[in-house]
């Protein structure tokens, strides 16, 4: 069974990208690599050409993957999304109402595909605890998300469409 992949716009272009690189560039290099292990003579002893095959049978992996999850992809359009609550393509503005400090934290996130995830730069996936705890509230709305050191509470302050990322 096939799961459906969850891509933003940029996201399904940074795939295909990533795929035609891969097919192009990366295979000539892998190929290159083969070509010279094999002019070292025997290859049943030979380890560069070990490990030139190798790196071709994951590069031809990974190309795998990755058609594999544009063939399943299904495209949302982060600029039209609608921003009554929060789903998949939302650029989120929160605000922990727990924190300690007098202008209490505020914080931003992109909710995007598990596949585009990258918390790092404010882009969260809709499997992740938080993402999943967000999808479907709106604004003035307070999220609890469970985590290792006691609950965390979010205010939705705005929902707007688009990526922050």
């Amino acid at each position: 069974m096939n799961r459906e992949v969850i891509l933003t716009e940029d996201g399904y272009a940074k795939l295909k990208e990533e795929i035609e690189h891969l097919s192009t560039v990366k295979r000539r290099a892998v190929a290159e690599r083969i070509k010279e292990a094999r002019e070292f003579g025997d290859i049943s002893e030979n380890s560069e050409y070990d490990d030139a095959k190798n790196e071709q049978a994951q590069l031809e992996l990974r190309i795998q993957s990755l058609e594999q999850k544009l063939r399943n992809a299904r495209i949302v359009d982060t600029e039209h999304v609608n921003t009554e609550s929060v789903s998949v393509g939302a650029h989120v503005t929160l605000r922990d109402t727990k924190s300690r400090s007098k202008k209490r934290k505020m914080i931003e996130y992109s909710i995007v595909g598990s596949s585009e995830a990258d918390p790092k730069n404010g882009r969260l996936s809709n499997e992740s605890p938080v993402g999943k705890a967000l999808l479907g509230h709106k604004v003035g709305e307070k999220v609890t998300i469970p985590a290792p050191r006691g609950a965390i509470v979010y205010e939705i302050l705005k929902i707007e469409a688009g990526d922050a990322g």
